[in-house]
């Protein structure tokens, strides 16, 4: 029998890449290319869809050509993508009416403000498990009705669609204006605020409260089936999955039973555990999100954690202070103290998410003395993700009263030991990293592949997941760490205080 080939795009926030998979969950091709980061205001973070489209038609048909002689064919495509991006585009002619509002733009805190005032607001975190926040696509989109010239007339009239990223791909790749397909899964379509999330459907209610036209938004489906054909690659294949990132790095960790949790590490984190068929509504500041659906089954749920800065705390030592030449020498920078020297850093460059979404938390870096040097700021900018997934952790051992089995790592940060020892250490639990580090794209392998029977179900994907590290909490550290625990908390209640208005 020949090899089946599935092709997964991960749409990042930073780049697009294009990967190949096998039956054994091994990356055979990879092509990657960035795209332009716009900051035209302070706050505004954009996105231009046109380039991360074009760049997903290159790195795709780059992949495929890669894999072209190879003894076998592609035979399904994923997609996995960063969440709450906001596109609006022209569905005659396929041009945005703007670019991108991408999730870390914070320009929609005022009319998050206002809708948080309304008397019926609490109708939103009764429908979709979370509170308003402009984390979320709904706000994005509701700005771009109000700002764009003629945009909410046009919305009305069916002129404009709206969509995250995997949106609009899908619809691109199957034809665009020429009969492009127009669905999101319920992954994204979660993390809008316009969809209830017990029936996995667009909200009338919702709709109404954000002011938001039926008419521009995608058809809801399952994660994992067959939604269309991807035409406007080289080589036509089914598209068989669509996961938000976070989710799609849940799947790829194999994640399927309820306790299960995995943690991203890029430039921010993203901590999920799978709460099973129980929709857990967190009272410690997480989201309570969709996990995934398979055709056919039930809606699997999942509580969140999102960490605004972690990787990007790194990068400001590398690029903002010129304490190290590239991300890989903050360990080697570390490891020259054996402590912190009393120093804590808070990276809430702009807020804290969970579990405190406070968003007028300002970073600071609390201890200072003259005895602290640059090692031991690098091994504090290394603790504050350790700390911050602490914060995490306890929320979410204290929402979901499951037990928790050992954390599943992935991400660029994972390959940082002493900072994976000392997330053991201040969980006092097992961190495991796995074989495959891509399990973003992985996840969206793997549901494209079940939907097109590359693998048969959940189980055959357990059997590809292979252990390549494992760090175990050492008794002695766990308990100084709990004692300094309580310093940190005291350094993030003073970056909540430093960012309120001056009285």
């Amino acid at each position: 029998m020949s090899e089946r080939y599935v092709l997964a795009i991960d749409q990042g926030t930073t780049s697009t890449r294009s990967i190949v998979f096998d039956r054994s969950g091994r990356l055979v091709a990879v092509r990657q290319k960035e795209h332009r980061q716009h900051f035209p205001r302070p706050g505004w973070v954009e996105h231009d869809p046109e380039e991360i489209w074009a760049n997903t038609q290159l790195t795709a048909a780059q992949a495929l050509r890669d894999v072209a002689s190879a003894p076998g064919e592609v035979v399904a495509l994923g997609i996995a993508n960063q969440r709450e991006t906001t596109v609006v585009w022209d569905r005659a002619t396929g041009r945005p009416v703007l670019r991108a509002l991408v999730w870390q733009d914070t320009r929609t805190g005022q009319l998050v403000e206002q809708l948080c005032a309304r008397p019926d607001a609490g109708i939103v975190r009764e429908r979709t498990g979370v509170e308003i926040a402009g984390y979320f696509a709904g706000p994005r989109l509701r700005w771009i009705l109000d700002a764009v010239p003629r945009a909410r007339e046009r919305a009305e009239r069916g002129e404009l669609l709206f969509g995250t990223m995997e949106s609009w791909l899908v619809w691109n790749l199957t034809g665009g204006p020429d009969g492009g397909v127009h669905v999101t899964d319920v992954t994204n379509a979660s993390r809008t605020l316009l969809m209830d999330v017990h029936t996995c459907r667009w909200d009338p209610d919702l709709l109404a409260f954000f002011d938001v036209p039926a008419a521009m938004l995608p058809e809801i489906r399952p994660s994992v089936g067959v939604l269309g054909r991807a035409t406007a690659l080289p080589v036509a294949v089914p598209i068989g999955g669509l996961l938000g990132d976070q989710q799609a790095a849940l799947f790829g960790q194999t994640c399927f039973a309820p306790g299960e949790a995995k943690c991203t590490y890029g430039t921010g984190s993203f901590l999920l555990q799978n709460t099973g068929g129980e929709l857990v509504r967190s009272r410690h500041g997480l989201i309570s999100t969709v996990a995934y659906q398979l055709t056919g089954e039930p809606v699997h749920y999942a509580l969140e954690g999102s960490i605004a800065v972690t990787g990007a705390l790194v990068q400001w030592l590398r690029d903002g202070l010129g304490l190290i030449g590239s991300a890989a020498e903050v360990e080697t920078l570390a490891r020259t103290v054996t402590d912190n020297g009393g120093c804590y850093v808070v990276p809430a460059f702009s807020g804290l998410l969970a579990p405190h979404w406070r968003g007028e938390a300002r970073g600071l870096v609390a201890g200072l003395t003259s005895y602290v040097t640059k090692g031991h700021l690098a091994r504090a900018a290394l603790e504050a993700t350790g700390w911050q997934t602490r914060d995490v952790v306890r929320a979410m051992d204290a929402d979901s009263g499951l037990t928790r089995t050992a954390l599943r790592v992935d991400g660029g940060m994972t390959t940082n030991n002493l900072l994976m020892q000392f997330i053991a250490d201040a969980l006092d639990g097992p961190v495991v990293r796995p074989m495959v580090g891509e399990t973003v794209s992985l996840g969206a392998a793997y549901a494209a592949g079940l939907a097109v029977g590359v693998w048969s179900d959940t189980e055959a994907l357990r059997r590809n997941w292979h252990r390549a590290a494992q760090w175990e909490p050492r008794p002695e550290r766990v308990t100084e760490l709990d004692a300094e625990y309580p310093r940190w908390e005291r350094a993030v209640a003073l970056s909540i205080a430093w960012g309120a208005p001056a009285r």
